[in-house]
C-alpha cells in the first residue's frame, strides 16, 4: 500500500505518517520545503515538494498512490484569504489531480474540522445531518474544503472526517493556554460556560487509519472526539492539576478579546507573521456549545476512543516538560 500525505510535517500529520509507517504503509509526504520537514525528517519516507495552490506540483504527487490523506491546511494567517486558497481551492487542486491523472485510489481522507460545521445551537450535540453554520473564515474555509472534496465523491472512495479540538504532544494551540497557566494567570470570561468536545491525537490518528480500511460509502462525514462533554473551565483545571501548580483566574471582558484580536491582527499584517488569536478565533470562543455527537463514527468506522482528557492532559504536559517547551 502506497499512501500520500498533505499536511505531513504538521502536528496531526506527524503523527499520522509515524503510524502509517509502523503499520508497513509506503508513505509520500508533501511538503512545501525540504529543509524544514520537521518530526518526520529522519523517517523511512518519500518526499515531493509541491503545494496544494499550485495544481502542477501535485502531478508527482499523486502518481501511484493508493490512499490520499488530505491533512494540509492553514489555522492561522495574516490575511483571511489564505485560508480560502489553501483550505478551499488546494482541496479541489488536489482531487482534480487525482481525477486528471486517473489516480486509482481505494481511499481519499479530507480532515476537515468541526468549525466547519459551526457549533451546536441548542444543548445537545452537533451531528452529520444538522445544517452547517460555520462561525469564522477558518470554519467557512474548511467548510468550501468539504464541498470541493465531495463534488468528486462520485469517482473515487471519499470521506471527511470533522475532528473536535485535538490537543496532544507537538500541539501549538492548546500549548498557548498551557504556557499562560503556566505563569499563574487562568483567563475565563465572564457570565460564559462553554462545552467543547475534544480528542487526543492518538485517538485522531487512530479513527483516520480506521476511516481508510472500513468499507464506507463515497461521501460520507463523520464526527470525531472522545465522546465526553468537558466545560472549558473544567479543562484549564486538568491542565493545572497536570502541572501540578497554582494559577489565578483572570476574568476577561468578551469586548476586550475583539480588541485584543484586532491588534493582533494589526501586529500579524505588519509583522507578516500570523497570529492565533483573531476575531474569527475569538467568534469562534465566545460560542458555548461545541460539542459533537461520535454516534456514527462509533457505528460505521468501530472507532472507540481510549484516552479521555485527564490521562491525555497529562501525557501532553509530560511531552511540553520533555521538549522544554515549558
Amino acid at each position: 500500500m502506497k499512501a500520500l500525505v498533505t499536511g505531513a510535517t504538521g502536528f496531526i500529520g506527524s503523527h499520522l505518517v509515524e503510524a502509517l509507517v509502523q503499520q508497513g504503509t509506503q508513505v509520500r509526504c508533501l511538503v512545501r520545503n525540504e529543509s524544514r520537514l520537521g518530526w518526520v525528517k529522519d523517517l523511512p519516507v518519500e518526499f515531493v515538494v509541491g503545494d496544494c495552490r499550485d495544481k502542477t506540483s501535485l502531478r508527482q504527487a499523486v502518481q501511484g498512490v493508493e490512499q490520499v490523506f488530505h491533512l494540509a491546511g492553514v489555522t492561522m494567517t495574516v490575511k483571511e484569504q489564505a485560508f480560502f486558497e489553501v483550505n478551499g481551492l488546494g482541496t479541489k487542486n488536489l482531487v482534480e489531480a487525482c481525477v486528471e491523472n486517473k489516480t486509482r485510489l481505494d481511499k481519499f481522507i479530507y480532515l476537515s474540522s468541526q468549525a466547519a460545521a459551526g457549533p451546536c445551537p441548542n444543548s445537545g450535540k452537533k451531528n452529520e445531518s444538522d445544517p452547517c453554520e460555520p462561525v469564522s473564515p477558518y470554519g467557512e474555509s474548511k467548510l468550501l474544503g468539504e464541498k470541493m472534496a465531495l463534488s468528486h465523491a462520485h469517482e473515487f472512495p471519499l470521506l471527511i472526517l470533522r475532528p473536535c479540538a485535538v490537543y496532544g504532544p507537538r500541539d501549538k494551540g492548546f500549548f498557548t493556554l498551557v504556557q499562560c497557566l503556566s505563569r499563574g494567570i487562568n483567563p475565563c470570561f465572564s457570565g460564559h460556560d462553554q462545552h467543547i468536545s475534544l480528542c487526543y491525537v492518538e485517538d485522531l490518528v487512530r479513527a483516520i487509519l480506521l476511516a481508510a480500511e472500513t468499507p464506507t460509502e463515497s461521501g460520507e462525514v463523520f464526527f470525531l472526539s472522545d465522546g465526553y462533554d468537558y466545560r472549558m473551565a473544567e479543562i484549564t483545571d486538568i491542565f493545572v492539576q497536570a502541572m501540578a501548580i497554582r494559577a489565578l483566574k483572570l476574568r476577561v471582558p468578551q469586548q476586550l478579546l475583539f480588541g485584543l484580536a484586532f491588534c493582533a491582527e494589526c501586529c500579524a499584517r505588519v509583522t507578516g507573521k500570523p497570529s492565533i488569536m483573531s476575531r474569527g478565533k475569538v467568534r469562534e470562543m465566545l460560542c458555548t456549545n461545541w460539542l459533537c455527537d461520535i454516534t456514527k463514527a462509533r457505528a460505521q468506522l468501530g472507532f472507540e476512543p481510549r484516552i479521555d482528557f485527564a490521562k491525555g492532559a497529562a501525557f501532553t504536559v509530560a511531552w511540553y516538560k520533555n521538549e522544554q517547551w515549558l
